[in-house]
């Protein structure tokens, strides 16, 4: 656990003056187009909490989006990349490689679904570990169409931001995009006009018949899903939605891809989500929480699979740099160590029992959803209408960060509070946190 007292404390308003005055140095030199969801600059951060450089301690109820899931300065992270760090640096894995990222490869087949062989290729991001993907089912099924879903988000770069199913602000200005990609229907249980009950059978049998009709199974390379969709409002595919379209791709020769960028590694109470309803992928994509917070991502998947794309097809200059490999094994060890699936359900139980209470008292709250720490409210104008309210998730934040609790949106139409705390936070804090977060719905 970090040496930072694990409480909350105010001490200025937010943010206080040093970071102002960090923010008109960073206006000054930082390109507009790179945004921050709060602009008070970090100091140090560790277990459940962010410090600033006005000695503000907040809750973070962010993770670095997800990414420090084993907490911001975690010791068999820091303790294992110091070391790596007094060795070398960096070799580059395709001139001279090194054990720490055969290493993450072998833990990786160890954890992710499925008891086939498997192998893993490393990278630097979420994007990079989607477009891989995407060239490996390419270079094995010898087909080109991608299938993707309504609401999914994979990334930034050319193919990621084509793959990605939000405009703003992700894909405006930015096109043309790379072709070959094809969007279908997700169950969107609380949105699917016939009720969540009939969502996944409907669904599931919409977007068959749209790849069926529209592209053709036989040229369909991939089809790629975040078991829960992140950007997208945090959505969970109604039941049997994921097992159908996995089916197909199977029946179809077709490479069934999940993202677990935002959900793996622990995120919502298992090691992946997609192990929630028995899927088990033929590629996997992760990243963010992978390596406690820096810069890792990967390919996993059945060997044959894997093997199909060229020697010297796969790779870059940093793809599994040995200090963010031995970060990963640290994060891992943390995981298992600290029983994290554990902490991630016992914080799903402690929110959704506090949210639900929420719920009875205002009626913006929607719908509650998520798993383990991935939980996330969706706000509407009524329930009766289910009309986006992105005002109030806007207010909501605003109100909490004031407070010292830092929250973040998401939704396809901006209208979704998110909580991804680190999964080694007390529950001391996610309570005062909860606390902050019922005391703002008191001024909406």
């Amino acid at each position: 656990m970090s040496a930072i007292p694990q409480e909350r404390r105010v001490v200025t308003a937010i943010p206080g003056p040093k970071s102002q005055e960090l923010q008109a140095r960073r206006l000054a030199a930082v390109a507009a187009g790179v945004g921050s969801t709060l602009p008070v600059f970090t100091a140090r951060a560790g277990g459940g909490i962010i410090e600033d450089v006005d000695g503000n301690r907040l809750i973070d109820f962010g993770s670095g989006i997800a990414v420090t899931s084993v907490g911001a300065s975690a010791e068999a992270v820091v303790r294992r990349a110091s070391a790596q760090l007094q060795d070398f640096t960096h070799t580059c894995f395709m001139v001279t490689p090194y054990e720490g990222y055969v290493a993450v490869a072998e833990q990786l087949a160890e954890l992710t679904p499925g008891d086939h062989a498997k192998k893993s290729a490393l990278f630097n991001s979420g994007a990079e570990a989607v477009e891989n993907a995407v060239k490996i089912a390419r270079a094995y099924t010898k087909r080109q169409a991608v299938v993707v879903f309504d609401h999914g988000y994979h990334g930034r770069t050319n193919l990621t931001m084509a793959l990605t199913s939000k405009n703003m602000p992700y894909k405006n200005g930015f096109g043309p995009f790379a072709p070959e990609v094809y969007r279908v229907p997700v169950a969107y249980g609380y949105r699917w006009l016939t009720g969540p009950e009939n969502a996944g059978a409907e669904a599931s049998a919409q977007a068959i018949d749209m790849i069926n009709k529209q592209i053709g199974a036989d040229n369909v390379a991939a089809i790629i899903i975040e078991p829960v969709l992140g950007e997208g409002g945090f959505i969970e595919p109604a039941k049997g939605f994921l097992p159908a379209i996995s089916q197909f791709a199977k029946d179809n020769g077709i490479v069934f891809v999940a993202d677990e960028i935002q959900s793996g590694f622990c995120r919502t109470g298992q090691w992946f989500a997609c192990e929630d309803e028995g899927i088990v992928p033929d590629l996997i994509t992760t990243a963010k929480g992978i390596a406690g917070g820096m810069p890792l991502a990967a390919v996993t998947g059945r060997a044959e699979i894997m093997d199909s794309a060229h020697a010297g097809g796969l790779g870059g200059t940093y793809g599994g740099n040995p200090v963010a490999c031995a970060a990963a094994l640290g994060a891992i060890e943390t995981m298992k160590e600290l029983d994290l699936n554990g902490k991630a359900k016992r914080i799903e139980e402690v929110m959704k029992a506090r949210l639900a209470a929420m719920a009875e008292k205002y009626d913006i709250i929607g719908d509650i959803r998520g798993r383990g720490a991935m939980i996330a409210i969706e706000l509407v104008k009524d329930r009766a209408s289910k009309t986006p309210n992105p005002e109030a998730a806007g207010a909501l934040a605003k109100a909490c960060h004031a407070e010292g609790l830092l929250v973040l949106t998401c939704g396809t139409y901006g209208n979704v509070l998110r909580f991804l705390p680190p999964l080694v936070i007390g529950e001391d804090l996610l309570n005062e946190g909860l606390d902050i977060i019922e005391q703002a719905f008191t001024g909406v």
